[in-house]
């Protein structure tokens, strides 16, 4: 698939915001965090804005985003529009949440159950955003196990990192980084497997299944059905170099789960923000590699009419 810039700012952008969301709208009642009004104001802050700034982006993939609207009405059917409708949820919680916590110093009784259900709808924000790809049946990429657990967990190695960074401003955590280093370690695991299952399986369609003739003996196209590149080529049929995977793979694990584990484990250590500072931009840096992979790496069941033995 063609990794649009736009859908990859947004699934990762929108991810670490609702992470964070999430994070602080549990961790703050709970007494976790800071209770200090400045505190509140920031974090909620930094989470609504890359929230809003990764769903906006979104947009700029459609042919009419002026239309953007339209996706809410069919929540039914859609996981897109189920995003769509969660997300706009979560800021009702949220601001709720954030008035009580930032202007009256509140985070308990009602102020606290509106940060905990912020929480929940941005957790199910974050899983319907990974059902829009893992719903999608031609893609054997996606459309398997492993990609809404990835999704949860990458959202909330990047909401951890983020709140790791920000209470340092105002403390000395050993709770949070502690948690962090699990789960960055966790996601690191689940991004792995799910890189071997892509690589050791196949999709269930070949052109011997698609055309029903694989009984007759191998089964090849006579010739192409077109000789330029059209939309489904060009969006659909995106191809990537063996040995440009393998160089952003590792690039991948480098940026987003080692060097952020490294830095995570310093900056527990040492109470050093400088080193969790430099964990938010290598995970920010690794993530976006990750999702471009996630991208191009995908292939669609149409390319078998194109001449693709198995995808």
């Amino acid at each position: 698939m063609h990794p649009a810039l736009s859908i990859i700012f947004f699934s990762t952008a929108s991810g670490a915001g609702f992470g964070l969301l999430a994070l602080t709208g549990v961790a703050a009642p709970l007494g976790l965090v800071p209770q200090n009004a400045g505190f509140g104001f920031v974090a909620l802050a930094v989470a609504v804005v890359l929230a809003v700034a990764g769903l906006s982006s979104s947009t700029l993939h459609l042919g009419r985003p002026e239309r953007a609207w339209r996706a809410f009405s069919q929540w039914r059917t859609s996981w897109l529009s189920r995003e769509g409708v969660f997300s706009v949820l979560t800021f009702v919680p949220t601001a709720i949440f954030g008035i009580g916590w930032v202007l009256f110093g509140r985070i308990s009784g009602l102020v606290g159950l509106c940060g905990i259900l912020a929480a929940a709808l941005a957790a199910v924000t974050i899983l319907c955003t990974g059902m829009i790809y893992a719903s999608l049946k031609p893609i054997h990429q996606w459309h398997n196990g492993w990609v809404v657990p990835n999704y949860l967990m990458l959202g909330l190695m990047a909401g951890l990192l983020l709140l790791d960074l920000l209470v340092r401003f105002w403390a000395h955590p050993v709770e949070i980084p502690a948690v962090t280093l699990v789960v960055v370690a966790l996601a690191w695991w689940l991004k792995e497997r799910y890189w071997r299952f892509i690589d050791t399986s196949a999709g269930p369609s070949s052109i011997a299944s698609a055309t029903g003739l694989g009984r007759r003996g191998k089964v090849r196209l006579l010739e192409p059905p077109n000789t330029e590149e059209n939309y489904l080529l060009k969006e659909m049929g995106f191809q990537i170099a063996r040995k440009h995977r393998v160089r952003l793979r590792l690039i991948a694990r480098v940026t987003a789960f080692a060097i952020p584990l490294l830095a995570t484990l310093v900056a527990l250590a040492a109470a050093s923000a400088l080193a969790a500072a430099i964990a938010v931009v290598s995970a920010a840096l690794g993530l976006v590699v990750e999702r471009w992979l996630f991208f191009a790496e995908a292939k669609h069941t149409v390319m078998l009419y194109y001449g693709a033995e198995i995808v």
